[in-house]
């Protein structure tokens, strides 16, 4: 008996699998956030940064800038958190990539390939951004 070797090809609709799931659970997580306002105050918890230090963390207001999506209102979101809004907008056109990429033939695209390179970049802009935040010339950036 000889073992058969797995074929690296992949149907189209299995290989669109796993973006459908994430553009699902995304989509779930926004209509979560459409019918459970964040604007109220302790509705999903509190930010224990936020509770410790009395200081905003980057993620602060970010359920709500979410919320303001959803119901069409950039100019909220931005007040709420611009950061957030920024990582939506560009999660989702890396979906979008993604799926193309996908029914396009390239069954092997990835989502995300998070290089030591884009950490080292996107960690420091969180941290800046944070940092801005609570300081007076960046106050409009706080929640």
């Amino acid at each position: 008996m000889t073992a058969v070797a797995p074929t690296e090809r992949t149907s189209t609709g299995r290989a669109l699998l796993a973006p459908a799931l994430s553009g699902g659970l995304g989509l779930t997580a926004a209509v979560v956030l459409r019918l459970r306002d964040p604007h109220d105050s302790g509705s999903y918890g509190f930010c224990p940064f936020l509770s410790l230090t009395g200081l905003p963390c980057p993620g602060c207001g970010g359920l709500r800038a979410v919320n303001d999506l959803t119901r069409g209102d950039l100019a909220a979101a931005v007040s709420s958190n611009l950061l957030a809004v920024v990582l939506v907008v560009g999660l989702a056109l890396l979906w979008a990539v993604w799926f193309v990429r996908r029914a396009g033939g390239q069954h092997r695209a990835r989502f995300i390939a998070i290089s030591t390179r884009t950490a080292m970049l996107v960690l420091p802009v969180v941290a800046v951004f944070g940092v801005l935040r609570v300081t007076p010339w960046g106050s409009w950036l706080a929640p």
